[in-house]
Parts: structure tokens; C-alpha cells; sequence
């Protein structure tokens, strides 16, 4: 210890260097857990105004920033310590990574002269600890001296937010972080976001087809929801080309349901399927037209498809098309700036004909199935759910249906689709809380629950107004109806599980159980309160009918 920090001083050092980056670029909040060689950077939190949000697993810390990302449209930035800290997150960033939702990780690392693969022996070592992260990240960065931080963090900065967003990586060794530095204050960075046009070419080609189209339909992925005005250019060239729009699941609310042209998000269904296999023309914006939204893999096109995206290995990675590398709302505002302006009539539609014959279709289709339980507890909770709140859903049977069934009204719909990991619910809904000051609803199933269960001391500690509603199936529900399905029985899917009830008040966390007939009610009551509060509703849920074999 220094003879200034022996008096109580402190001299600047490579900590407090990444904190004043963070916050000349506007970082407001951070998540994360301390470490042993991350102690410099989180010691640096003290001398700054920035938030700290302290999570109890590293992956549920991954996953609060994403959600605070996705319900604030700031870049979530979390603070990871080495080896086992810096791994456990891992899941958590492979979802951000495949929904494209910008986050930048500061990850502290071993002393420089254990780095390279040496063999020490130092605590947390890992021969690359980069190479563990470069899966689940656009870029990772290793900072060697003080002097570099500033501009490593600024590029990450920029390139998490550049069109496809998502996660970028930043290490700083524990030795730069404790180091006295000489470098100035940090006041100012410059982060420049970098636009992603289509080459004009490719407009002119996409809008002559477009015009010539007599049975265009739009599908409306993500990439359109997290363009900045996505939305608006969506619905202007929707209503020039008198174009049905399809939501998949991350596009879900990028046309409202209410629209005459919202042929809603039933994408497993074979309705949707054909629809969009029909067109003529078809316009998919910000999908990979991957497994689910291609209704497991069987959506073969007929016409000719047009694919924008600016992720470059997405385009024709499933299907042939004239493919547009570009931001979403700049390519959709370059094609409807190439079409002739004209009023649209939703009286007089055609698209709005077809979206409201498909929405019709898909009802009867399931009003055949006995669904009346499944149905019944999506539309308690959308009754019960304020029309602006944000909601976060686990990979959950209740999930699954909100895929489809969902309406977001005027909130956000988030889910873990991206990537398909347990545990996402909660935790993203509780940090959403944080960042956003509103309630959120967080769904997960009991096998979900148990993922992020410890988070429920998070919401606790910053008072997060988060409502948790746990559907107690007695064990992965999906899994044992995949299994039965598949195999005639289910193995390793039932679950001995905690009373949610008892254990969240241990946590000093309201909690009630519902029944089907009370859900609504209580869940109501619930966005009425202060602090987080957990329901809990114990029943069995089936998914609709597979249309993808019919």
C-alpha cells in the first residue's frame, strides 16, 4: 500500500480510467459482481456517480443487462471478474449476441504476466479467456496499459450499438487496473455509430419488384423492432403496398395487432406458412427466417423473396433472394421512397382483407383443440397487465404461447428465443424495472424459476417493481410434452421444487399463490403495489397442435 493510500488518499489508477470513460459516453448504470482482480474496477465505482446494480450469479447479471438494454434503448454494461465470473456468463451473453441487443462487458483478467497461456498457477487462469467469450460476442479486447482504455472502450461502445447490435468484450488485467496512471481525466470520447444504407442498386431492384407485385406480403422480424424508427418506416411502406404484415416472435410489436394490416405473430402455423409461401413478392425485414419462424423449416417460398438484414451471413442463409444488407428502417424508408405515394384505404384493402382472413383462420383452428385453459390464462393475464408494460417471458409453455398469442398492446414483449437459454425472465424483467422506473411482468415456468430464484434478493435489495408470475407445472413442461410426444414417455423431466410462496417471503418478497380462476385478479393487485411481488399459479399447460405436420 502507497503512503498516500496509507493516509486515506488516492491516486488515479487504471480503475478509475474505465469508469470515467463509461461515464463521458453516458452510461448511467452498470450490473455485475465483484471479484478478486476486478476489486480496482469496482473500488473506481465509489468515486463515480454511476448505479450499481449487484446481482448473486453472473449469468442473471447478464441477463439484467440485456433486459435493461432492450427496455431503456441504452447499452447495458456489465462488469465481470476472471475465469469462473467471466465463464458463468457466458449464456446469458449467447442470448443478447443472438437478438441483437447491444451490451458491453468490462472484464477484468489475471496480471499481465500471466496472460499468453503461461502456466502459474494464478487463481481464475484460463489459457484464452478471450477465445471463451469471441462465441457470444461481435469483438473482444485485451488493454495492456491505462493509456489504452479510453479508446477500447469507446470502439466497443460503438460497434455493441452498430447495426447488428450486441455484445462486445473488453479486458483490463488486474495489475492496469490497481497501476497509479499519468493519463488525464477522462472528459470527452469520441463513439461514433457507423449507419448501415442499402446500396442504391439494390433498392431500386427491391421496390421494381415490389411494384409489381400483386400479392406482397411484409414479415417483420427483430432487426425491424431494435432499428431506430423501424416501426414507422415498416408501416409507411406496409401502406403503400397495401401489404399484410406477419410478425415473427422478436418482431412482435413492430406493427401494432390493432393495425388493418397485422396479420398478427401466429408464425407456428401453417395458415401463416402458406400465407407467406404464396406471395408473389415477399419482403422478410430483420429475420434469419430461421426454425421457428420458418415453422420448423418447412416454409418453402413460391414467389420471389426479398431478405434485408444487417447481419451479412444472414442473407439467403435459408432461402434464395435479392438480399439487402442494410439497416432495417434505412432499407425499408430507401424501397418506399422509390414507390409511387398513394393514400391508404383500410376500407377499401385488400391486405387488410387477407390479415383478418388468416387471424380468423388460426382462431377456428384452435377453438377445435380444447385450448379453452391456455387461452383463458393469456388473456387473464393481458387483461390484468397495464397496455404500456413491458414483459419478459422464459422459455416456458406460457412463453411459447405468448409467441403467438401476445398481444403487446402499447408495452414491449421481450423473450429468450434469441438463443433459447432457461432463466432470462426475472432477471431481465427486475433490471428493466430498475433502468425504466415501471413495473414490469416477468413469466417463467418452476424449472425456469430455479435458475434466477436468487435473484429474488436482487429485487429485494434495490426494490425493484418487478411482478413475478411462476407457473408451477411440476417440472420442464415443454420437455416432458416433447418427450411423451417423441417416445410414448418422459424421463428427467419431473422436478422437486420449493413452496415459491415460503421461500420468496424468506426473501422478504410479497408472494401469493392464484388459481385459474383468481389469476387475473391477483395479478392485478400486484401492479397496484411497491417493490417486486411474486404470484404463483400451479397448473398444467399444453401447447396448440403442431401445424407444421399437417
Amino acid at each position: 500500500m502507497s503512503d498516500s493510500a496509507a493516509r486515506g488518499g488516492h491516486r488515479r489508477n487504471g480503475g478509475d480510467v474505465v469508469v470515467e470513460t463509461l461515464t463521458a459516453l453516458g452510461t448511467s448504470t452498470v450490473f455485475g459482481i465483484p471479484g478478486q482482480h476486478a476489486l480496482g474496477l469496482f473500488d473506481a465505482l465509489s468515486r463515480s456517480e454511476l448505479h450499481f446494480v449487484s446481482s448473486r450469479v453472473e449469468n442473471n447479471s447478464g441477463f439484467g443487462a440485456d433486459g435493461y438494454a432492450r427496455a431503456t434503448g441504452e447499452v447495458g454494461v456489465l462488469f465481470l471478474s476472471t475465469g469462473p465470473g467471466a465463464l458463468t456468463a457466458l449464456a446469458a451473453l449467447q442470448e443478447a449476441y443472438a437478438t441483437g441487443v447491444p451490451l458491453l462487458v468490462i472484464s477484468s483478467q489475471i496480471p499481465r504476466s500471466g496472460l499468453g497461456g503461461a502456466r502459474k498457477g494464478m487463481l481464475h487462469q484460463l489459457d484464452d479467456q478471450r477465445a471463451s467469450a469471441s462465441n457470444v460476442t461481435k469483438s473482444t479486447a485485451l488493454v495492456r496499459e491505462a493509456s489504452q482504455i479510453p479508446s477500447a472502450i469507446a470502439a466497443a461502445w460503438a460497434l455493441a450499438q452498430t447495426a447488428p447490435a450486441g455484445p462486445t468484450w473488453v479486458e483490463v488485467p488486474q495489475d492496469v487496473l490497481l497501476e497509479v496512471t499519468h493519463v488525464p481525466p477522462v472528459r470527452t470520447v469520441s463513439a461514433p455509430i457507423p449507419a448501415v444504407p442499402p446500396r442504391a442498386e439494390l433498392a431500386d431492384a427491391a421496390a421494381a419488384l415490389l411494384r409489381s407485385a400483386e400479392r406482397p406480403v411484409i414479415l417483420a422480424g427483430g432487426g425491424v423492432r431494435r432499428s431506430a424508427g423501424g416501426a414507422e418506416a415498416l408501416l409507411r411502406l406496409a401502406e403503400l403496398l397495401d401489404a399484410p404484415v406477419v410478425s415473427t416472435v422478436g418482431g412482435k410489436g413492430a406493427i401494432a395487432f390493432e393495425h388493418p394490416l397485422s396479420a398478427a405473430s401466429w408464425i407456428e402455423d401453417r395458415f401463416t406458412t402458406e400465407l407467406l409461401e404464396n406471395a408473389d413478392v415477399l419482403l422478410a425485414v430483420g429475420t434469419s427466417m430461421g426454425e421457428v419462424t420458418s415453422n420448423y423449416f418447412t416454409f418453402a417460398p413460391r414467389g420471389t423473396l426479398i431478405q434485408v438484414d444487417a447481419e451479412a451471413r444472414v442473407l439467403e442463409s435459408n432461402h434464395e433472394a435479392l438480399a439487402l444488407h442494410s439497416d432495417a428502417a434505412l432499407a425499408l424508408a430507401a424501397i418506399a421512397e422509390r414507390l409511387p405515394e398513394r393514400a391508404f384505404d383500410a376500407e377499401r384493402s385488400r391486405g387488410a382483407v387477407i390479415a383478418a382472413e388468416l387471424r380468423l383462420a388460426v382462431e377456428q383452428r384452435l377453438a377445435g383443440q380444447g385450448l379453452e385453459r391456455e387461452l383463458g390464462v393469456l388473456a387473464d393475464i393481458r387483461s390484468a397487465v397495464p397496455a404500456d408494460a413491458q414483459t419478459f417471458w422464459d422459455m416456458t409453455i406460457a412463453g411459447y404461447w405468448a409467441w403467438s398469442a401476445w398481444n403487446p398492446l402499447d408495452g414491449a414483449f421481450h423473450s429468450a428465443q434469441g438463443a433459447g437459454g432457461l432463466g432470462f425472465g426475472f432477471p431481465a424483467a427486475l433490471a428493466a424495472a430498475i433502468g425504466t422506473g415501471r413495473r414490469t411482468l416477468a413469466v417463467s415456468g418452476d424449472g425456469g424459476a430455479m435458475y434466477s430464484i436468487a435473484e429474488l434478493a436482487t429485487a429485494r435489495q434495490h426494490n425493484s417493481a418487478v411482478t413475478w408470475l411462476i407457473i408451477d407445472d411440476g417440472g420442464y413442461g415443454i420437455l416432458r410434452e416433447y418427450m411423451t410426444d417423441a417416445f410414448g414417455q418422459a424421463t428427467a423431466t419431473e422436478l422437486s421444487r420449493p413452496d415459491f410462496v415460503a421461500l420468496a417471503a424468506a426473501f422478504d418478497v410479497p408472494a401469493r399463490e392464484a388459481t385459474l380462476d383468481t389469476l387475473g385478479e391477483v395479478l392485478g393487485e400486484s401492479f397496484a403495489t411497491q417493490g417486486p411481488t411474486v404470484v404463483v399459479l400451479k397448473t398444467v399447460l399444453r401447447m396448440f397442435a403442431p401445424t407444421h405436420l399437417s
